[in-house]
C-alpha cells in the first residue's frame, strides 16, 4: 500500500516531482537586492510588451499596410545590434544601476512620445524614429540587468535567478499584450502608450535600493579592444555560433508576429482584443513550459533539445497559418511558445557553459543582438511576403523555412548535434594589444 500515491510515502514522492518540477524562488526569499531588481525588470518587461502590440496596431490602423508593420521591426534591428554590443561591453566598464537608472529614463520618455503621436492624422515618422530608439535602449538594458544578477545572489543561485527571470518574461508576454489588446479595443492608444510610461517609471525606483553596482576592474571607458576580444572568442567556439544561428533562422522565418493585426482582424474575423490574445498566446504556453523547466538539470545533449524544439516550433506555425478557428490559432501558438522557451532555457545553459567568467557580458551582448534582431527582421520578412503574395502563405512557408533550417544546421555543423554537459570549456582568447582609444 505504500506505493499508493495516497499514502505518505507516495505524498513525499509526489510532493518531490512537483518541486522538481517547479522553478524554484529561493533567490526572492533570500535576496533582497535581488526581490528589487525583479519588481523593477516586471515594469519594464511591461513596457516593452504594451509596445509591441500598441505600435504594430497604430501603423495598421492608419495604412491598412502589413508591408508597414514589418517596417516597424526592420527599424529596429541596427540600433538594437548596435546598442546590445555597447551596452555588454558597458556593463564591464561603468556602475550598472546607473546605467539601468539611464536606460529606464530613455524609456519612459519614448513611451511620453508615442503617447503624445496618437490620432487619425498622427504622421508616421515620428512611431518609426521612437520604435528605432526605443530598441536601442532595450539593447543595452537585457546585457546591463543580466549583469547585475550575480552580484545579487549566491553563485549556487544563478540558475534559479535566471529561471525565475525567465517565467517572469513569459508572464509579461501573456499579461502584457492581452492587457494592451483590452486598452486599445475599450480606451485608446494613449492610455496604452501612459501606461507603459509608468510601467517605466516603477522599474527607475525600484533599482534605486540596489546602490551602486560599479564592476570590479571597471575601466570607465568602451574600448574596441573588448568588443574584439569577445567577438574573436565567438569565432573560434562552433556550438555557440550554431545556437544563436538556429535561433536567427527560426525568429526570421518562423516569428509571424507583424502578421497578427491582420490575421486578427481579417483572416480570423476579430477585432484589436483578438490581436492582442495572439501577442499574449505564445507567451502563455511559454509561461507553462518555464515553470517547469525542473527537469531540464538532468539533460546531457542540451544541443539536441534546442534543434528539436525549433523544429515544433516550425510545425506549430504551419498549423498556425493554416487554422481559420481563434481557440486553434490561440493553442498552436502556446504550443510554438513552450517550444521556444525550451529552446531558449538550454541555449542559455550552453552559452553560460561554453564562455569564460569574463567574456559572458560580451557574449551575452551577442546573443541579445541575435535574439532580439531576429524577431525584427522577422516582421520585415513575413510583412513582405504577405504583401507578395498573402499571410497564409507568408506564415506557412516560414515555419518550413524554420524547420528546414535547423535540420540543416544540426546537419551540416554537427557542434550543436553533438554538445554535451560534458564537454571541456574552449580556453580564452589570446589578450589583444589596447586601442590608443575609447569609443
Amino acid at each position: 500500500m505504500t506505493d499508493e500515491p495516497t499514502s505518505p510515502a507516495g505524498r513525499s514522492r509526489l510532493a518531490r516531482a512537483v518541486r522538481a518540477a517547479i522553478v524554484d524562488i529561493t533567490p526572492l526569499r533570500t535576496g533582497r537586492g535581488f526581490r528589487w531588481l525583479y519588481f523593477g525588470q516586471a515594469g519594464a518587461e511591461l513596457s516593452r510588451q504594451l509596445l509591441i502590440v500598441a505600435v504594430p496596431y497604430q501603423v495598421f490602423v492608419l495604412t491598412g499596410s502589413s508591408l508597414l508593420v514589418g517596417m516597424v521591426g526592420l527599424v529596429q534591428i541596427a540600433p538594437l545590434i548596435l546598442c546590445s554590443i555597447l551596452g555588454g561591453t558597458a556593463a564591464d566598464a561603468f556602475d550598472r544601476r546607473r546605467l539601468l537608472l539611464l536606460v529606464e529614463v530613455g524609456m519612459t520618455l519614448t513611451c511620453v512620445g508615442f503617447a503624445v503621436n496618437t490620432g487619425e492624422a498622427a504622421p508616421l515618422w515620428p512611431i518609426f524614429a521612437l520604435i528605432a530608439i526605443n530598441a536601442g535602449i532595450t539593447g543595452v538594458e537585457a546585457p546591463a540587468r543580466n549583469a547585475v544578477i550575480p552580484a545579487l545572489v549566491p553563485y549556487e543561485q544563478l540558475p534559479a535567478a535566471f529561471a525565475l527571470h525567465q517565467t517572469l518574461h513569459q508572464t509579461a508576454q501573456v499579461v502584457g499584450p492581452a492587457l494592451a489588446g483590452v486598452l486599445i479595443a475599450r480606451h485608446s492608444l494613449t492610455a496604452t502608450y501612459l501606461l507603459s510610461a509608468v510601467a517605466g517609471v516603477v522599474t527607475a525606483v525600484a533599482l534605486l535600493p540596489l546602490g551602486p553596482q560599479k564592476p570590479a576592474g571597471a575601466s570607465g571607458q568602451i574600448t574596441v579592444t573588448a568588443i574584439r576580444e569577445g567577438w574573436q572568442y565567438l569565432r573560434s567556439v562552433p556550438v555557440l555560433q550554431q545556437i544563436m544561428l538556429i535561433d536567427l533562422n527560426a525568429m526570421v522565418f518562423g516569428m509571424p508576429r507583424a502578421l497578427f493585426p491582420v490575421v486578427g482582424t481579417v483572416v480570423l474575423g476579430g477585432d484589436a482584443t483578438t490581436v492582442g490574445l495572439l501577442h499574449a498566446a505564445p507567451g502563455a504556453g511559454a509561461l507553462l513550459g518555464a515553470v517547469t523547466t525542473g527537469w531540464v538539470s538532468a539533460v546531457r545533449r542540451q544541443g539536441r533539445v534546442v534543434v528539436c524544439a525549433v523544429v515544433l516550433w516550425g510545425a506549430a506555425i504551419v498549423a498556425f497559418g493554416l487554422t481559420r478557428n481563434v481557440a486553434v490559432a490561440l493553442v498552436l501558438l502556446a504550443l510554438a511558445g513552450a517550444a521556444d522557451v525550451i529552446s531558449n532555457v538550454f541555449r542559455n545553459t550552453v552559452l553560460q557553459t561554453s564562455v569564460p567568467d569574463g567574456l559572458r557580458g560580451r557574449l551575452t551582448a551577442f546573443k541579445v543582438a541575435m535574439s532580439g534582431g531576429g524577431p525584427r527582421l522577422g516582421d520585415a520578412e513575413s510583412g513582405a511576403v504577405a504583401a507578395l503574395t498573402t499571410p497564409t502563405i507568408s506564415i506557412v512557408s516560414g515555419g518550413l523555412a524554420s524547420i528546414a533550417g535547423a535540420a540543416l544546421i544540426a546537419w551540416r555543423g554537427r557542434a550543436i548535434w553533438n554538445q554535451s554537459t560534458e564537454a571541456e570549456l574552449p580556453p580564452p582568447p589570446p589578450p589583444l594589444l589596447e586601442e590608443p582609444t575609447a569609443a
